[in-house]
């Protein structure tokens, strides 16, 4: 157009590269082709026409949460005839419908963290990766930690639920690993942490938890119940964290490991690759945070239980063996998330690992047989109809190997020489190498000879150590006597 002013149009067109039939049409109409152009209307009949408006827009108004689908499934209950491929046409409707005349939704205020001041806590549920500990699936959570400005994290495999024992120990052992503490401390809505009853916030901590922070002077806080994004410090990354742990699964080639140890040390290794990368980010705000405590508060639940003439005691619908001296004496249990701890009086005895109650109300069991073998020996017709028998075989291999002199030699004699092959691994230390033996005798179709295997674990006698102890005489401490200096000494 500047061109226009002084030269005729086919002289403007050419400076400003188009055809002169551009610049005669210019010349003609200024205006923009697009706006020239008239709206496309619809090329085929609308599908909703007469309904949309009638009866779908009412429907909304009443029910604003109505999903797209609901209402196309009452269109086609109401209209049989109508064509089945109009439900995308009908969300497009609903979805134009509702960003003009819906209700107001709720708006995520993203915040900005100052170091040293927040950590969270949350568990996550690992069921669906399908983690395995010696063949056997791992039911099992993730105690998961995290420091909101730097992004430090610590996890812990939880065995059992979301117990304040989990939620203890876990973050005990975060605030120690990271060597500091957090001005405050928050939670979802934790029925480890929170007794969730409906009162204010105040009222509604759990006496343990809050002694818990207490200790570590940090304020306990929770999100609003069902607001999972006011977590999303931790929200988040949990689901990063899983995600590696997928990947990580897939490099290894085997999600099954050889003891919960084994896993364990898996999961540390991949947090703590991700707190090598933050490092500098870590330092920073580790310098900020409060000291840590003189020393680590409590972190199990203690009961005192009895041990009964069945050689042993039930805690939380749980049996567990111990050994028969125990019998009739009082036990203080130190129960954690995967262990238990016994004391007799202060004094401590012993480590057991923890069991869990079966589904449909039906107890748990934790049995050594190393404790009732020798009660065993003189009832062995017990074993037959035992409560705990499947629990009593320390590996898969004795199990079969039973079932397999109870169809070979009937009960009394399978008995018989089933709690003598117990004996003889708890006797001669050899449950690992004897489980060995029986397996590849069942893989044979042959039946455990008793004097054999006895034969075989015996210790041979010239690999033995000849010792040899030679006594001085007496004399020679007459002699040590006479000496001077010892003399002087006495």
């Amino acid at each position: 157009m500047k061109s226009r002013r002084t030269d005729s149009p086919e002289t403007a067109a050419a400076k400003a590269g188009f055809s002169t039939a551009s610049a005669y049409r210019i010349e003609q109409d200024r205006r923009l082709t697009s706006q020239t152009q008239a709206t496309r209307g619809r090329r085929r009949p609308d599908p909703l026409a007469g309904i949309f408006d009638e009866e779908v827009i009412p429907m909304l108004v009443a029910a604003p949460g109505l999903r797209s689908v609901t209402l196309y499934e009452e269109l086609m209950r109401r209209h049989p005839d109508l064509w089945p491929g109009v439900r995308r046409t009908l969300e497009r409707r609903v979805r134009a419908w509702r960003a003009v005349h819906g209700p107001a939704q709720e708006i995520v205020f993203r915040q900005t963290h100052e170091p040293g001041r927040m950590g969270l806590s949350d568990f996550t549920d690992m069921a669906d990766l399908g983690i395995a500990v010696a063949g056997e699936p791992l039911n099992h959570l993730l105690y998961h930690f995290r420091l909101a400005y730097s992004g430090f994290q610590h996890t812990h495999v939880v065995l059992g639920g979301e117990s304040f024992v989990a939620l203890a120990e876990g973050l005990q052992n975060a605030l120690w690993t990271l060597g500091g503490v957090p001005q405050e401390h928050r939670t979802d809505s934790l029925s480890a942490a929170f007794r969730n009853l409906g009162r204010a916030a105040e009222e509604d901590l759990t006496k343990r938890y809050e002694a818990l922070c207490q200790h570590y002077g940090m304020a306990p806080s929770r999100n609003n119940r069902g607001v999972a994004h006011e977590n999303g410090s931790i929200e988040g990354p949990n689901g990063h964290l899983k995600r590696a742990i997928r990947d990580a699964l897939l490099l290894r080639g085997s999600w099954d490991f050889d003891d919960l140890p084994a896993y364990r040390a898996f999961v540390d290794e991949l947090v703590s690759r991700h707190n090598a990368r933050n490092r500098a980010r870590i330092d920073a705000e580790r310098a900020l945070l409060r000291p840590l405590p003189r020393a680590r508060t409590q972190d199990f639940e203690e009961s005192l239980v009895r041990v009964t003439s069945s050689g042993g005691f039930t805690l939380r619908k749980v049996f567990y063996t111990v050994p028969s001296r125990l019998v009739g004496h009082q036990l203080r249990v130190r129960l954690y998330d995967d262990r238990l701890e016994l004391f007799v009086g202060g004094s401590a005895l012993m480590h057991l690992p923890r069991g869990r109650a079966q589904g449909g109300g039906k107890h748990g069991h934790v049995v050594d047989y190393h404790h009732v073998i020798h009660a065993l020996r003189r009832k062995p017709m017990a074993l037959l109809s035992l409560v705990y028998r499947d629990q009593l075989f320390p590996r898969d291999a004795y199990r079969r190997t039973f079932e397999a002199l109870l169809a070979g030699l009937g009960e009394r004699a399978a008995c018989r020489r089933m709690v003598e092959l117990l004996a003889l691994a708890h006797d001669r230390g050899c449950e690992g190498e004897l489980g060995a033996c029986l397996e590849a005798l069942l893989e044979a179709g042959e039946l455990p000879q008793l004097a054999l295997l006895r034969e075989r674990f015996t210790p041979d006698p010239q690999a033995l150590p000849q010792v040899e102890v030679q006594l001085g005489s007496l004399g020679a401490y007459d002699a040590l006597m006479d000496c001077p200096h010892v003399a002087g000494a006495a």
